[in-house]
């Protein structure tokens, strides 16, 4: 059993009696050296820090080393190492015992009432998830890495047109060196604190929005993009579910694979693309948008599908009929998973039509003509018509 025993700024004169009895009766105590330095000495307590890389060195740490007490800033669960150990203990192995997180102290000192807020964690990954939270009003907490985290927050709101926010760096919170700076985006300097939490007021253009279906122009593409009409009725039908996984095979510029990840902040996405320049507009798009762990695999459909994570949904922009793509596609699905297949060539539609009579699902095809001018006249410019075939693989 490890007991995880969250540590507040304050120390630990600041550490409850109950928890501080765990620490001192403990034959091995875990943590970080900042906080193992934080506690009194037990003689014969066996003292051992966290390995570097961690995620990589826990394991042969924890092996044979009995019952033991870990300790953390704050609340364990929120961005720290009670989520960690549980991943790899299993939750019956793992206890925790948290103090004040420092998102609710952010929010206490802020006066941000929990549901007025979201927070961020940007420990250990890129300051461009923000960029998915951003909208005019939005209050946003992010949790730094360092202290360069802050400046990192400030340059991306001012180029994606947020540079008229405020942001409020909440250093050392609950400790004596508690600290608290203000100022705009836009004129941000100086440095932070190590430990602090950004506090962001956004002030800024209208947001993109996280309904499926944004404009074409914000995807950086070669034109081998789905379009936005067609974009948002694949999505409808792929349904987007927290923590749910899709496959986007032959993703172009990988805009279906984005908007799945945009629509909630668990789901994520492997977008699989045969052309190299593609796959690198895929992961510059994707980090744009706010959504920076999105996978690209780069090759061709089905080798390239090997070996991939099991989806819950999968969208086929193209290629479904390269031998092998749809039954390889229709095999992989999770019990209960969505398939979303477009066509443009005659070919494509045949096979849909045959997979259709067969295996049922819904066939659609979908015209969507837009205005243009016609010399000093407007009229309608139609794109290609697509078809397509939509299933859902039965719960057994």
């Amino acid at each position: 059993m490890i007991v995880v025993v969250g540590i507040g700024a304050g120390g630990w004169d600041e550490i409850p009696v109950r928890h501080q009895q765990l620490i001192r009766e403990s034959p091995v105590l875990l943590g970080g050296k900042r906080h193992l330095d934080l506690v009194p000495d037990v003689p014969g307590q066996r003292r051992e820090p966290w390995p570097s890389p961690l995620r990589e060195g826990l394991p042969a740490l924890l092996d044979g080393i009995g019952d033991a007490v870990a300790l953390a800033s704050g609340d364990p669960l929120v961005s720290g190492i009670g989520t960690t150990l549980i991943s790899l203990l299993g939750r019956e192995n793992v206890r925790i015992e948290p103090a004040v997180s420092s998102v609710a102290l952010a929010r206490a000192r802020m006066g941000w009432p929990a549901e007025s807020c979201v927070a961020v964690s940007l420990v250990g990954r890129d300051v461009a998830l923000v960029a998915r939270e951003l909208a005019p009003g939005r209050r946003i907490l992010a949790l730094s890495a360092d202290e360069s985290t802050a400046a990192s927050v400030a340059n991306l709101l001012v180029t994606t047109g947020f540079g008229a926010s405020t942001m409020t760096v909440l250093g050392e919170l609950g400790a004596e060196t508690e600290s608290a700076r203000t100022g705009t985006a836009s004129s941000w300097a100086g440095e932070s604190p190590r430990l602090n939490i950004v506090a962001i007021e956004c002030v800024g253009v209208p947001a993109r929005g996280w309904a499926a279906g944004l404009p074409d122009d914000v995807f950086e593409n070669d034109g081998q993009l789905t379009k936005r009409d067609l974009r948002a009725s694949a999505l409808a039908r792929l349904a987007p579910t927290p923590g749910a996984h899709l496959w986007d095979v032959g993703a172009g510029a990988g805009s279906v694979g984005i908007e799945w990840m945009r629509a909630h902040p668990t789901c994520t996405t492997t977008a699989i693309e045969g052309n190299a320049e593609r796959a690198a507009r895929i992961a510059r798009n994707a980090t744009r948008l706010g959504v920076p762990g999105l996978r690209v695999v780069e090759g061709r459909a089905p080798d390239a599908l090997a070996g991939l994570a099991a989806p819950d949904a999968i969208f086929i922009g193209g290629g479904a009929t390269r031998p092998g793509v749809l039954d390889t596609c229709l095999a992989a699905l999770r019990p209960g998973g969505r398939l979303v297949v477009h066509g443009v060539t005659l070919e494509t539609e045949q096979l849909l039509a045959r997979q259709h009579a067969e295996l049922g699902g819904e066939l659609t095809r979908i015209s969507v003509e837009s205005v243009d001018m016609i010399g000093t006249f407007r009229g309608w410019a139609p794109q290609r018509t697509v078809v397509q075939w939509t299933l859902q693989r039965a719960f057994y």
